[in-house]
């Protein structure tokens, strides 16, 4: 860590965040109280973030519920305790709103299985395919489809469309396939997974 915030400003792209050192006196819930109400700030955590951050997030939810809590909020300035993807979400939602992510690293296994050139490439070689993707994807990947769905919508949005459309669902191979034994689709899956679920599966 360093004490200059120009240095550390200097390395920013490298860390992802601003490695500086705090004052180990300092109340750090009192003065990130203090810096929301100056800024009109509202700040979303996740569920999987630490009890520490969650004690001082006026919301906490999964990927979807924060979305809906961002594009509703008349904060100015939306501080998101996630990851990159849904930081871009609230971006996209927002698009007037300045949106900051502590942690400019903080990834998702999923998101990161599709490349958004690579998926580019993959949609050119099907041109008559409708894509189809699950929410917790990039905003390359979102730019790149016709739909955006959740998990819990996914099988009502496919059934909606005609047996003879032809489907490329990404990027998550887990839900898309689920989605095709129940609905007797037999979309086109990018191989995406989430590591974390993954896991948990073979375990």
């Amino acid at each position: 860590m360093v004490d200059n915030i120009d240095l550390a400003s200097q390395v920013v792209e490298k860390n992802g965040f601003l490695d500086i050192d705090i004052d180990p006196a300092l109340d750090l819930f009192a003065e990130i109280e203090k810096l929301k109400k100056e800024k009109n700030a509202i700040l979303l955590a996740h569920y999987y973030q630490e009890p520490d951050i969650q004690d001082i997030a006026d919301y906490i939810g999964d990927s979807l519920g924060l979305a809906q809590k961002a594009e509703s909020t008349d904060a100015a300035m939306i501080v998101f305790a996630g990851v990159h993807f849904m930081a871009e979400t609230a971006k996209i939602l927002n698009p007037d709103k300045k949106v900051l992510l502590p942690d400019l690293k903080a990834g998702c296994s999923l998101s990161d299985s599709c490349p958004p050139a690579l998926f580019k490439a993959f949609k050119d070689k099907h041109p008559e395919h409708l894509v189809i993707s699950y929410i917790n994807c990039s905003a390359g990947i979102k730019a790149l489809s016709d739909i955006i769905c959740t998990s819990s919508n996914a099988r009502a949005i496919v059934e909606s469309l005609p047996a003879n459309q032809k489907i490329i669902f990404a990027p998550d191979k887990n839900l898309g396939a689920y989605i095709n034994k129940v609905s007797g689709r037999n979309m086109l899956l990018w191989n995406g997974a989430c590591m974390v679920h993954e896991l948990f599966s073979i375990e």
